[in-house]
């Protein structure tokens, strides 16, 4: 069993330190409200949550809990540190690291004149670069330690929902932290090892961007279902009823499938679709602020990888794949036909490897470049295999994925510019030569 100090007795401090005390841990939650301070010790909760007054009760009562104002007996009588506290917006928009930074300074004291290695955990949510940024220095520069080396440092972002946040720690959807050294790491993998779900470890920055990217997740998909129901009840229909079937597609609807970074999409259904919803939207009167910006925002990829090719200044550029998707001779709105065309425009050279619309030309199908309606002279643009394309090529543009190319198109990133739309290789980031989209 560990023994934890949580700094921050608001809605994830105590909800923690409550679940901790639970699990067997010596807890001990650290505030500057005495009011706070003595709820606590007297065995109650400070927030009105499902479950929590019972927990409370029960682990003071033990002996598992206890609170103080005291940041020094706190981090002199435990082994690491969770703080808790809040992140309130600033009037730009931005996130107030105020109160994370000034617990941070009196951790940091308090490590001052402590021998033992102690892990300090970041719980508040904070954008990407902020533990490394703002947390770190502060630590550093009160204790007169280095970080890593003298104590520990994580990022550790909770996913608890109020009402249901007991049966959140002990089931999570997802667990992910970010540590800087093996002590911190395996604090926290003990702590979860218990828990039917997958951990994630990862860097700090990375775990700071996932609980960003989980809180403003859900907010579209509230967005999508309310914006769904406007254009429904405008039409005559159940909105609720329409997003209850949805949500029971978990092969498509909810597939995984589409959340993966990349280019823009195309084909026959989406942008059509997209596009009917948005004029039935119009048509009853209501103002489809999502449907909109999918629209603005698919443009925008496109936008993005021309500027990329672009920049590079070549005038000769091989693409790779010109379908909408691989696996298929359908260009109908394919967003690589659109970019190709458009850099035809600005007077650059494309040729194209795509094995599936290159073998309905050779065998002369009735339905050969079927959906081409902006790439001029397809067919002499079409290439037989992919080293042709590089022999021929002062660029490489990625946009299909076929498996038989990842080596040769690793080895072409050497020595051309390669502007990657699909991930060829997940282990390829941004650098030198190759550069991904959204990575």
């Amino acid at each position: 069993m560990a023994r934890v100090s949580v700094f921050g007795i608001g809605y994830v401090g105590v909800v923690s330190a409550a679940c901790l005390a639970s699990d067997g841990h010596d807890v001990i939650a650290v505030d500057v409200d005495p009011r706070k301070i003595k709820e606590i010790n007297d065995g109650l909760s400070p927030i009105v949550e499902n479950g929590l007054d019972d927990l409370i009760a029960r682990v003071v009562k033990a002996g598992k809990l206890t609170a103080t104002d005291d940041v020094q007996y706190a981090i002199d009588n435990t082994d690491a540190s969770f703080v808790c506290v809040g992140t309130p917006s600033a009037p730009d928009g931005s996130v107030s690291l105020t109160h994370v930074e000034g617990v941070c300074r009196n951790i940091g004291k308090a490590l001052a004149s402590k021998s033992a290695y102690h892990s300090v955990v970041i719980r508040s949510t904070i954008v990407p670069g902020s533990t490394e940024g703002t947390c770190i220095p502060s630590l550093q520069e009160a204790s007169g330690k280095l970080a890593g080396r003298d104590f520990g440092v994580g990022y550790y972002p909770e996913f608890l929902r109020e009402s249901t946040a007991i049966e959140d720690y002990y089931d999570p959807g997802l667990i992910v932290f970010g540590s800087m050294d093996k002590p911190t790491d395996d604090f926290l993998t003990a702590l979860n090892s218990g828990l039917d779900c997958r951990i994630h470890t990862v860097d700090l920055r990375t775990a700071e961007m996932v609980k960003y990217t989980s809180n403003t997740w859900r907010a579209v998909k509230v967005t999508f279902a309310n914006e769904i129901g406007n254009i429904a009840k405008a039409s005559g229909l159940d909105g609720q009823t329409v997003m209850e079937i949805l949500c029971s597609d978990e092969k498509i609807a909810i597939s995984r499938y589409f959340m993966r970074p990349g280019f823009a999409f195309g084909g026959s259904c989406l942008p059509k679709d997209v596009r009917a919803l948005k004029h039935l939207a119009a048509e009853t009167g209501v103002n489809a602020h999502l449907l909109n910006a999918v629209v603005e925002a698919n443009e925008a990829q496109i936008q993005r990888a021309q500027d990329m090719i672009e920049a590079s200044g070549v005038k000769q550029v091989g693409f790779v794949g010109i379908s909408f998707k691989p696996g298929t001779d359908d260009l109908r709105e394919s967003p690589l036909a659109e970019l190709a065309a458009r850099l035809i425009k600005k007077g650059v050279d494309i040729d194209i490897y795509d094995p599936y619309v290159y073998e309905a030309f050779a065998a002369n199908n009735s339905s050969s470049g079927r959906g081409n309606d902006v790439i001029p002279d397809l067919k002499e643009r079409m290439v037989a295999d992919i080293d042709t394309l590089i022999g021929n090529s002062g660029a490489i543009l990625v946009g299909n994925y076929y498996k038989n190319t990842v080596v040769t198109l690793e080895k072409a990133s050497k020595t051309l510019p390669v502007v990657d739309l699909t991930r060829m290789n997940r282990a390829m980031k941004s650098e030198g030569r190759y550069q991904g989209i959204c990575w």
